[in-house]
């Protein structure tokens, strides 16, 4: 080859290159093996270029082709010595010699192999332009068709290839849907409209038409005696088993009907449903069931019993799933509603509405007229246990004790009630912790069975009050016992006084102790001379049980809601009253003394007695122990501070002379040793002054005493009568307060006497208003009897049946009979004893 700057181009075999005449604006082609002298008005446009080369099963695509003639195949020229082209035209060129390009070709496609087809492969071929093939089949333009392998595809201008199709593998129990693009014919010669689905099931390779578009690939459903296809119709049509299916069927496929199905293309599958199996003791209701010929009947319901297998059809369903048959022990019912009339096993009409009770030992499976409202069981119970029953007929409610029961169709169990308050205190004894009712409000309730009789152990030494409200009477219970309330009972709720002093509504109780046991309390009190002090006293009590077999003494134990504050007020009342009349010293020494004989009082023999006696309730006060007496008043405090300073410090100079004295008696001494003998010198000197000196002692002793002794006695006077004016107006009082206590007993009895027989008269009223209304009612009965008449009553009750007779009798008739169409008549043989009249 030769360089592009030079004149000269030496053009190599299988090698061209298009050179342009500048005056004649004409190109032509030049190809080697050849030396090319360019001339200066030619101008090389392309070039030089290899030869276009096609190998065995190649081709390539010619744009603009050259033309030739049909005779000898040789390229044609105009008149200007251009090369004569057709235009906008394609030309396939296969294996041949190289061959250049002429001026205005171009090669579109490179050298490209031929499509090779394996078997099951195929190219979708569509044409382009009006021909006829090599095998004489005319073409049409928009039309398609399969090329399929195996084998070599030669393109053509007029096609072209649309897609390679491959085959699809059908495996056993598979099958593929396909659709119609275009009105056309499958292969097994059938006609198919546009849009149009169908199934193809056999197995191998399928390798689709020209209008065939795969849906999908449609895998076999294989049925089991466990297992069946719930399907549903696409539109009407006739299945597989030449069965005629309506638009929105459903339907079920079994094992009965085949070992496999492929849903076709109006068929869709709603899913695969499991077998329903029962065993010996299972049971079914079926909620809308299918007849024997498909239809669904609405309402209604199917028992199914075990042992047996089944497929729920379309539209059933089961009522409450697969249920179990009810096994009844030998204290064990079942309590039964009828919701449709039926006859059952015992061949007894059962009407809506009806209950009724079935016993074991039994299987029992319920029909689908019955519904199964509980299940029973006996309650057992021992001698101290209960239950409450109801009636829901009367409504009645009853305790059963000590047996075993169980309920019938018109019973249930009923939950008695408690306040919250004896809920609580059904489980803890409050008399023995003081802070118990500040607890109680805080705990919650104590879970307990309601329907249960309520039971409460009375320890001993205890009572509980009872009182029924039906029969509007209380009742004592003393320990120890166990209480058991009835349906109408409840506790009687203590109410006492706590703390120190006492507060009321402290303590909160069931049970109520009688003792014997102490109560403290704190309490302020004045003297005579305005000496206020506060007073700690702690009383011994026990409730008298001597008559407590009487019913009317042991309600005695429960006529005071508040026992304690009341016992508290009124020894504090009388303990008030008897200080008040004494001064504070007198109080002080003698304070023990005046309490006792203020709470119990004197008897004949003015002596204290040793028990106090509440008669409302028979609580008797024992002993009275006096824990402290302490001033309130500041002032008396400090009195009283005062004066145990003065005799704490009497105390301290006392000691403190005798040790003074005895410090001047040893200095005695010494100074007696040092004036022994002055003394003794001066011995006979004194002798006549001691006898002067013990005369003057006599004369002023005997003056002291005298005096001493007058004024004791004049202050033992003193206090002799101020005693026995006090004890006199101790006795006074009690006196007094005892005239109150009887006018005031006597004020209660005679208010109970009078309320007693007021309502006694009133019910006497009331009987004999009752009697002389019923005696009225009787002889205005009588009189209207009387009035009317025997005859006259029977003429009114026999005149229907008169008046029908003498219709009869007017009428002619020997005999009739009068009937209605809900109770026909078999004529049958009336008509043959009138034919045989007639023929006789």
């Amino acid at each position: 080859m030769s360089n592009q700057n030079n004149s000269v181009y030496r053009i190599a075999p299988y090698h061209y290159i298009h050179v342009l005449d500048l005056n004649e604006n004409v190109t032509r082609l030049e190809v080697g093996p050849k030396t090319f002298v360019k001339q200066d008005n030619e101008k090389v446009v392309l070039g030089p270029e290899k030869m276009i080369v096609i190998p065995p099963n190649h081709y390539c695509l010619i744009e603009n082709p050259v033309k030739r003639d049909a005779k000898n195949n040789n390229v044609l020229f105009d008149r200007n010595n251009a090369v004569q082209l057709s235009h906008a035209d394609i030309e396939i060129r296969f294996n041949r010699d190289p061959f250049p390009l002429y001026p205005g070709e171009n090669l579109k496609f490179k050298v490209t192999p031929l499509t090779v087809l394996q078997s099951n492969s195929a190219l979708r071929l569509k044409a382009e332009l009006d021909f006829e093939d090599e095998n004489g089949v005319r073409r049409i333009a928009g039309d398609e068709w399969l090329f399929e392998g195996p084998g070599t595809y030669i393109p053509r201008k007029e096609v072209s290839v649309e897609e390679l199709i491959g085959a699809i593998i059908l495996r056993p129990n598979q099958a593929i849907k396909l659709r119609a693009r275009k009105e056309c014919t499958d292969k097994n010669g059938v006609d198919r409209v546009t849009g149009e689905e169908w199934i193809v099931k056999q197995t191998g390779a399928y390798l689709p038409g020209a209008y065939e578009e795969v849906v999908s690939i449609v895998d076999t459903y294989v049925l089991t005696e466990k297992k069946a296809l719930h399907l549903r119709a696409l539109r009407t049509f006739t299945d597989d088993y030449n069965k005629k299916r309506l638009n929105g069927e459903e339907w079920l496929i079994t094992l009965k009907d085949t070992e496999s199905h492929i849903p076709g293309v109006y068929e869709e599958v709603v899913g695969v449903v499991d077998v329903t199996t029962l065993n010996s003791r299972q049971y079914a209701v079926i909620l809308d069931p299918v007849d024997n010929e498909g239809r669904v009947q609405l309402g209604k319901k199917r028992l199914v019993k075990g042992e047996k297998s089944f497929f729920l059809q379309p539209g059933e369903k089961l009522e409450r799933g697969i249920q179990d048959v009810y096994v009844l022990g030998e204290d064990e019912g079942l309590i039964l509603k009828c919701i449709e009339s039926f006859d059952d096993e015992t061949k007894v009409k059962r009407q809506p509405g009806d209950r009724w009770m079935i016993k074991g030992p039994t299987d029992y499976v319920p029909p689908v007229e019955v519904e199964v409202v509980t299940r029973r069981k006996a309650i057992p119970l021992d001698e101290n246990e209960g239950i409450y029953v109801r009636d829901i007929k009367s409504g009645k409610v009853r305790a059963i004790v000590g047996q075993t029961y169980m309920l019938n169709q018109d019973e249930e169990l009923w939950e008695k009630v408690l306040p919250d308050t004896i809920e609580k205190l059904l489980y803890k004894n409050p008399l023995l912790d003081s802070s118990f009712s500040e607890k109680i409000e805080k705990e919650p309730v104590p879970l307990r069975n309601k329907s249960r009789v309520v039971t409460y152990r009375v320890p001993h030494n205890g009572a509980v009050q009872i009182y029924d409200y039906k029969e509007k009477k209380a009742r004592v219970i003393l320990g120890p016992d166990l209480v058991m309330l009835g349906p109408d009972e409840q506790f009687t709720l203590i109410s006492l006084s706590a703390g120190k002093p006492k507060i009321g509504n402290k303590l909160k109780s069931i049970c109520l102790l009688l003792g014997p046991d102490f109560s403290t309390d704190i309490f302020q009190i004045e003297t005579a001379d305005h000496a206020r002090l506060s007073l700690t006293v702690s009383y011994n009590w026990h409730f008298d049980l001597s008559n407590i077999t009487d019913p009317k003494e042991a309600t005695k134990l429960f006529n005071v809601p508040d026992f304690v504050g009341d016992a508290c007020k009124a020894v504090a009342s009388r303990i008030r009253g008897a200080v008040a009349a004494r001064n504070f010293d007198d109080f002080h020494k003698n304070s023990a003394r005046i309490i006792r004989e203020s709470v119990f009082g004197l008897d004949e023999r003015k002596k204290i007695r040793d028990r106090f006696v509440f008669p409302q309730n028979n609580l008797v006060i024992t002993n009275i122990d006096i824990q402290a007496v302490e001033p309130v008043d500041q002032r008396t405090r400090d009195s009283l501070q005062k004066s145990v300073q003065l005799a704490i410090e009497i105390t301290t100079n006392s000691q403190e002379a005798a040790a003074k004295h005895e410090a001047e008696r040893l200095e005695q001494e010494a100074k007696g040793k040092l004036e022994r003998q002055k003394i003794l010198d001066e011995a006979e000197a004194e002798k006549s002054r001691r006898a002067l000196l013990e005369l003057q002692a006599l004369s002023a002793a005997v003056e002291s005493t005298g005096q001493a002794k007058a004024e004791a006695q004049s202050r033992a006077e003193a206090q002799k009568i101020e005693g026995e004016a006090a004890v006199e107006q101790a006795k006074l009082k009690a006196e007094a307060a005892k005239i109150e206590a009887q006018s005031e007993l006597e004020r209660l009895q005679n208010a109970r006497q009078a309320e007693l027989g007021y309502v006694r008269e009133q019910n006497e009223i009331e009987i004999s208003k009752q009697t002389q209304v019923s005696e009225i009612e009787v002889k205005k009965f009588k009189l209207m009897v009387d009035a009317i008449g025997a005859q006259t009553i029977k003429d009114m009750a026999t005149a229907g049946p008169d008046l029908q007779v003498k219709m009869l009798q007017a009428l002619g008739l020997q005999s009739t009979l009068i009937t209605d169409g809900t109770n026909p008549i078999n004529l049958f043989n009336t008509a043959n004893g009138l034919i045989g009249n007639f023929t006789n």
